[in-house]
């Protein structure tokens, strides 16, 4: 069975970090598609970062050279390191296995960038 558990989230100031993390089981991070996304309030879903099983990441134009999509391989965890963070990342913030933004997620994790 799938199942995927984000943490990591939380309130940080504008210019902070934070790092997001995704605990998969019922299969192998390193032998898959992945995404992460997120969700603002009365906003639909964005892609935020994606790494596909071959290695390749893409990037949202506006979180190019703040945030860094990785994978940890013997723990079966992806990461999502969010630098330089600004008020509008302010979102739920969910991992995704596959290619599509609504493929299985987890709960998600929130995260709120204040002034």
């Amino acid at each position: 069975e799938v199942e995927l558990v984000e943490s990591g989230g939380g309130l940080v100031q504008a210019g902070g970090s934070l790092r997001l993390f995704c605990k998969a089981s019922g299969f192998r991070v390193s032998l898959s598609d992945m995404l992460w996304v997120r969700q603002a309030p009365g906003k639909g879903l964005e892609r935020v970062a994606s790494i596909s099983r071959a290695g390749r990441i893409e990037y949202l134009d506006s979180v190019k050279d703040r945030f860094t999509i990785m994978t940890d391989n013997p723990k079966n965890t992806l990461w999502l390191q969010m630098d330089k963070l600004r008020l509008e990342d302010t979102a739920m913030y969910y991992c995704v296995l596959g290619k599509s933004n609504l493929g299985p997620r987890g709960q998600g994790t929130q995260v709120t960038v204040s002034a």
